[in-house]
């Protein structure tokens, strides 16, 4: 499921608001996305892989399963490698 908008093959747009919630008990972890953390709506989107590295600012909080980034301006996740995902300012 990935209903984020593309701005290319291998990148999507992260709204300024956006929450990433890394659940990280496994190998992979599961990277679900949320438009808003304030927002009752479903999430934009779930990938598997690893988030390695937040280069937009950002907040990060660490949870009992993983952790949860919360954008505080507009992003773009972007796919470096397989299944390797970095957040970078839009």
């Amino acid at each position: 499921m990935n209903h984020l908008p593309p701005v290319a093959e291998d990148a999507w747009r992260l709204p300024r608001h956006a929450h990433v919630v890394v659940y990280d008990q496994r190998e992979r972890e599961l990277l679900t996305i949320y438009d808003c953390g304030s927002a009752q709506k479903p999430p934009s989107a779930q990938l598997l892989g690893n988030l390695v590295r937040v280069k937009a600012e950002s907040e990060t909080r660490q949870t009992p399963t993983g952790y949860t980034v919360s954008l505080r301006e507009p992003g773009v996740l972007r796919e470096q490698g397989k299944e390797h995902y970095v957040i970078e300012p839009a």
